[in-house]
């Protein structure tokens, strides 16, 4: 018997979604083979280590039936009926809405097979995509979101049960590996002085929010020379943020780090934590600041809120004069007094035991 983890694609663009599938995997008990189907990409562009794994290599049109694929379908599902015979499956974990679309249909008549749906953000549900989920025998399917405010929106637009598995770490890992604040700040070309540095992650897309605190890093730090602003991550916005770092008033204040694969142990580097996102299924990058011992200022989120309470640091969407003015604010902060406050809000602790719990009841059908 084994576990077929089907993801969507390899590469660094789905890193936060790896990681999440392989927190649930290996909360696994007792242990059972796993193997991670990559229906693009390969297993060598991931950022973390997916272990067996079969590459399909298919393309965008195969993936989405347009053009001859349409009238293909049948055969790219015996395909996959096959394959999942052959490979022993008792459970299988999809990621999101768009893997559900193409394996959901193989699966029904396969009921021997549990299947866990993993939702990670917004998703945009269509007629047939509401239909196939409704229609699939409940009895070994189980629906679950990384939030609560995701869970919700997902149960009233289903009209079904969605679990709630919010992601987390194990802290005690998550902090054995990060380096102290001279070190990270070295790792990353930095000053290890008392100079103020401020830290945001994330690909380098719009959803993340990078071009406007950029604007407002610039307002805030028109009066402090010595700040800086560290944006670890990489994609296909680079280009229009380079040439906006490259403008007078943010020279030599910003850097670009790009894709780091060590950036997990890096937070120490950081005074504070900045995330502009203007939509998030959770947020990963929040829980790993915190984990850290790093404050937060994030974007008025439902996900944050959902995570902090009233511990949170937030600005409003896409508000650069806030965001400057929070800035400022939060560089005036007792910092270790809110990254403790927003430690125990968190309370990383009972979110893991939780997430333990919940991750093993989904694979096991026992909720």
């Amino acid at each position: 018997m084994s576990v077929i983890n089907v993801m969507w694609a390899g590469g660094a663009p789905f890193a936060s979604v790896h990681k999440v599938h392989n927190q649930i995997l290996s909360r696994m008990e007792p242990a059972l083979p796993v193997q991670t189907w990559l229906l693009r990409g390969s297993a060598a562009a991931c950022q973390i280590d997916m272990g067996a794994a079969l590459e399909w290599n298919m393309t965008s049109a195969q993936l989405k039936g347009r053009h001859i694929w349409r009238l293909l379908k049948p055969l790219l599902h015996r395909r996959f009926r096959q394959a999942l015979i052959d490979s022993d499956a008792r459970v299988v974990l999809l990621d999101g809405i768009g893997v559900a679309r193409i394996l959901l249909p193989v699966l029904k008549d396969l009921p021997q097979i549990r299947v866990v749906v993993i939702f990670h953000g917004a998703t945009r549900l269509d007629p047939a995509s509401r239909e196939l989920i409704r229609g699939f025998p409940a009895s070994h399917l189980s629906l679950a979101a990384v939030s609560q405010t995701l869970a919700m929106s997902l149960q009233d637009e289903l009209g079904t049960q969605v679990t709630v598995l919010r992601s987390a770490f194990d802290p005690a890992e998550f902090q054995s590996a990060l380096l102290p604040r001279e070190a990270a700040r070295i790792r990353l070309g930095l000053p290890a002085s008392d100079t103020r540095v401020f830290g945001a992650v994330g690909r380098l897309v719009d959803s993340k929010g990078f071009a406007g605190l950029l604007e407002a890093f610039g307002q805030a730090a028109a009066r402090h020379p010595d700040w800086r602003l560290v944006i670890v991550g990489e994609g296909p916005r680079r280009e229009a943020l380079q040439a906006r770092i490259a403008q007078p008033d943010l020279t030599g204040k910003v850097l670009l780090a790009g894709h780091r694969d060590d950036v997990a142990t890096l937070y120490k580097a950081f005074d504070w934590v900045l995330i502009p996102s203007v939509d998030e299924g959770l947020g990963l990058i929040l829980q790993e600041a915190i984990l850290a011992r790093v404050p937060v200022l994030a974007s008025e989120l439902a996900v944050f809120h959902e995570q902090l309470g009233d511990a949170g640091w937030y600005v409003p969407l896409n508000d650069e004069g806030g965001w400057s003015d929070a800035i400022e604010r939060a560089a005036q902060a007792p910092a270790d007094t809110v990254a403790a406050g927003q430690y125990q809000a968190l309370a990383p602790e009972e979110a893991w035991s939780s997430f333990t719990r919940t991750a093993r009841q989904l694979i096991s059908g026992c909720q």
